[in-house]
């Protein structure tokens, strides 16, 4: 039984950490190093803040139904054991969807861009190092169907 909880317990705390990923437009994944990126100028119009609601996979439910279940079979008698187990795994499932949901949002920005070409474009990207306002030149970075939004470099005069 203690074996079982141990186990149960590990595999709550890897699904935690897996879900722990980040969409930070300051963090380049290793499958975008070195590629070719195509790159617009564009000027922001707006920015607001929004939340990127987290994700629910069902592994924070199943891990949390385990553990649960496990508890509750655990106290009283054999007749009290299925009953508190079943109450167990149900609040262990919507406890762990809840720990999942919750652990994994992200505070992000919308930001609105007006393209070189008259265009606009909305992106919603997590929030970084960089503060955007009305009025500043950045660049839309597009990188394997991914896109971000970072300062334009000045432009330097040619010599």
């Amino acid at each position: 039984m203690k074996r079982f909880l141990i186990a149960a317990s590990t595999g709550l705390m890897l699904a935690v950490l897996a879900a722990c990923s980040t969409t930070s437009p300051d963090v380049v994944k290793p499958g975008d190093a070195q590629r070719l990126s195509q790159v617009e100028d564009a000027v922001v119009l707006n920015v607001r803040p929004v939340v990127v609601e987290g994700s629910q996979s069902g592994a924070g439910a199943a891990t949390g139904a385990i553990i649960g279940g496990v508890g509750g079979a655990s106290v009283g008698g054999s007749r009290e054991q299925v009953i508190v187990g079943v109450v167990g795994a149900v609040v262990g499932g919507v406890v762990g969807n809840a720990v999942e949901r919750f652990g994994t949002r992200e505070d992000a920005n919308e930001i609105l861009l007006q393209m070189s070409n008259g265009q606009r474009r909305s992106i919603v990207q997590a929030k970084g190092n960089e503060n955007f306002k009305p009025g500043d030149a950045v660049l839309l970075v597009t990188t394997g169907g991914k896109v971000r939004v970072m300062r334009a470099p000045p432009v330097q005069p040619a010599r």
